[in-house]
């Protein structure tokens, strides 16, 4: 009888074990979506991690605003689901997702806070690890200080160029690159009015915030930051109406980020696309792009150092 009650104890903990232990479940890790947004596409992202045991939790980031926690994600049978609250929307309705897992992709609706639906799906998002560090290529001039060749907007032009320097007088359209990147060095050279606004998308994809931020925290959303992930490790924005400095080096999904001559965010893991991305494809090379659409902004001194 001992010798019964000892099997079946060991045989209940080696079961426990296994379940703990049986790995990831299928749906974990980061995920490359788009939304078929009334027709249009936009660029989404999902990470899905465990918490504990059997429990999944994440983040997702759909089309605007910032990534945004998911407390639980409902998993099983191939299919999950989970909700979101309202960010920069107002409303006061949740965002409810549905998909499943099919074969290596995921597709699935959600139902927006207007009551809408629209469909998506998404694909594992690329590792974008390099095994060998990169080799630098000759600078890049990108603004030449004269005019707006190897530039473009996405609509109605209020850029111009005036004493060597690239302005937006008024919120308008996003400035694209002709060229597209994959890592690069970038310098680049800045200048705000007083509670003004902008942002470079690092391949089109990453924003890193351009913000009138002395005084403030260093939260993710203020001058340093990458947009919603990464938080500068210490504040380092000048006075409104001052020029300020960016030197930024992106290799694969690494960054770093030297903000008025302070590293203030050093090799760190961009995990996905920021609001605003010109896409979910971060395997691809990507433009730099200037927002236009906060407020009044100037830059200068655009240099670009590509990898081979």
């Amino acid at each position: 009888m001992k010798f019964i009650c000892s099997l079946f104890l060991l045989l209940f903990c080696v079961s426990s074990f296994a379940q703990e232990h049986q790995g990831p479940p299928p749906l974990e890790g980061r995920w490359d979506l788009t939304i078929d947004w009334a027709g249009k596409s936009q660029p989404a992202w999902l990470e899905v991690r465990h918490s504990g045991v059997n429990k999944l939790v994440g983040r997702v980031m759909i089309s605007s605003g910032s990534a945004r926690p998911i407390s639980k994600i409902n998993f099983e049978n191939g299919k999950f689901s989970f909700s979101i609250p309202p960010q920069w929307d107002n409303s006061n309705t949740n965002v409810e997702f549905e998909g499943a897992l099919i074969g290596e992709q995921i597709k699935g609706t959600f139902k927006n806070f207007d009551g809408k639906q629209y469909t998506w799906s998404g694909v594992k998002a690329p590792s974008l690890k390099r095994t060998k560090a990169p080799e630098w290529t000759a600078p890049i001039v990108l603004f030449n200080g004269k005019d707006m060749k190897g530039w473009h907007t996405d609509g109605a032009n209020q850029w111009i160029v005036e004493s060597g320097v690239l302005k937006s007088p008024k919120s308008g359209s996003n400035l694209f690159s002709d060229q597209s990147f994959t890592d690069f060095k970038l310098h680049i050279e800045f200048r705000y009015p007083k509670g003004s606004n902008s942002g470079i998308y690092l391949r089109g994809r990453y924003e890193v915030q351009v913000a009138d931020s002395k005084g403030m925290e260093p939260w993710d959303d203020q001058l340093g930051g990458v947009y919603g992930l990464l938080p500068p490790n210490e504040m380092v924005a000048k006075d409104a109406g001052e020029w300020q400095t960016y030197d930024i080096t992106l290799v694969g999904r690494m960054v770093t980020i030297i903000a008025n001559g302070v590293a203030v965010i050093t090799n760190q893991v961009i995990p996905g696309i920021t609001g605003g991305a010109i896409d979910s494809n971060e395997g691809e090379p990507g433009p730099f792009m200037i927002q236009g659409d906060h407020g009044p902004i100037e830059y200068r001194n655009i240099v670009v150092t590509p990898a081979k």
